[in-house]
């Protein structure tokens, strides 16, 4: 089994790592650290929870040069959220060697961040509009950049980040090092990847789509009305050390919260629509263990990393197979177990079937399972109709001249 020293890694980064309690490295570490070391371009594509973070920070802090204050390395990601997460595990990797970290983000006082951006920043997380707004001022120096870095590039291309990724990785017009790292590989991340990257290696570690065996899928088919009364006694039964409720919305969000407050539960929300530092305040709570249940859109669904997670409940059924994944995914990381409880009403029966297919899942029923679809052939079980017999058009004879009634003319 590979070591972390095995990567001759300086002695400040390993005190890190022994300290937060890595023993060794993941697959995904111990194919892509020494691709990164040597200066190769990389695409990797990787699930939840392989642990990309770490992959990315541990050879950029050992890289980074303490005695240089300008920005070496550049790790843009899709959200607020995944940039704080990033940054924290950073910050703690590069904690002995001192690297400077620090994250810009939207939400957050632009003043303060251009007076750290001055006092000298190694290693910068961002995501693309704040870095964009920034370049545009003219209040960033990215001349010393030797590493840039796409972290969930396929989420970023899905929220619109396209043109602001083309405009920043042309922004870049030194030679440096790619990486990206993706759960999927959708044309456009192929087309940057084509134009931006120079003879990239490949690391593929999902290339099929499906459950992790150490979770445990279980359904609840009821209707839509009834969905909250079921969740809020199945999280009464289970009594989760900790959870995470997917919704549909942010409306649905503060209405699950609210209901579920009154039933006694400890339990808060998160979505887009919440300012960054109230956004921050939760997630900080949640991250410590201080909030037991915290109830979402999919805003944590992607790369957001809650080690205590022990249940998901899936209020709302997304119709995307990957959807479920990265929202099933928020629990049993790093190989624990995990249970997630999808609710499944007869509308959502046709979404299952394609996710129970695509995962290679077989439903596990809590309760009464849906009926099955009357399949009988004819002759059996309900009787088949009779074929429609469209009736003929009764034409009205035609009048011959000279037999007109009396009276027509």
């Amino acid at each position: 089994m590979a070591e972390f020293k095995d990567f001759n890694l300086s002695e400040p980064v390993l005190e890190s790592l022994e300290k937060m309690g890595f023993k060794a490295p993941s697959p995904i570490q111990e194919q892509a650290i020494p691709l990164i070391q040597k200066g190769d371009d990389l695409i990797a594509l990787a699930k939840t929870g392989s642990g990309k973070t770490a992959t990315c920070a541990i050879p950029i802090c050992d890289r980074v040069d303490v005695n240089n204050k300008a920005i070496q390395a550049l790790i843009l990601v899709p959200t607020r959220e995944l940039a704080m997460q990033y940054a924290t595990e950073t910050q703690k990797i590069g904690k002995k060697k001192k690297v400077a970290t620090f994250v810009i983000c939207g939400g957050e006082d632009m003043d303060l961040q251009r007076a750290k951006l001055r006092d000298g920043v190694q290693v910068l997380v961002a995501t693309p509009g704040r870095l964009i707004d920034f370049i545009f001022c003219r209040e960033i120096e990215l001349s010393g950049v030797e590493t840039l870095i796409l972290d969930e590039a396929d989420e970023m291309l899905s929220m619109g980040f396209y043109d602001d990724l083309e405009f920043i990785i042309n922004c870049l017009v030194h030679k440096h090092q790619t990486l990206l790292f993706s759960a999927t590989m959708p044309k456009q991340i192929k087309m940057i990847a084509e134009k931006h990257m120079n003879n990239p290696q490949e690391i593929a570690l999902n290339l099929k789509i499906v459950a992790p065996e150490n979770i445990e899928h279980i359904f609840v088919h009821c209707p839509p009305k009834d969905k909250l009364k079921h969740l809020t006694q199945i999280m009464k039964d289970e009594a989760p050390t900790q959870s995470i409720i997917f919704c549909g919305s942010r409306r649905e969000v503060e209405s699950i919260t609210r209901s579920l407050r009154e039933s006694g539960l400890q339990v808060d929300f998160l979505h887009a629509g919440l300012s960054q530092s109230v956004r921050n305040v939760v997630t900080n709570k949640f991250r410590s263990k201080r909030l037991p249940h915290l109830v979402a859109t999919d805003v944590v669904a992607r790369g957001l990393d809650f080690s205590g997670v022990s249940h998901v409940f899936i209020y709302h059924l997304s119709s995307d197979p990957e959807t479920h994944v990265h929202r099933s995914g928020r629990t049993g990381r790093q190989d624990r177990q995990g249970k997630v409880f999808t609710f499944v009403s007869r509308a959502d029966l046709g979404k299952l079937k394609r996710i129970a297919q695509l995962l290679k899942i077989t439903p596990k029923w809590l309760g009464e399972a849906p009926p099955k679809r009357n399949t009988a052939s004819p002759g059996k079980g309900r009787p088949k109709k009779a074929p429609f017999k469209k009736k003929p058009i009764r034409q009205r004879p035609r009048k011959e001249p000279g037999n007109e009634p009396k009276g027509e003319k």
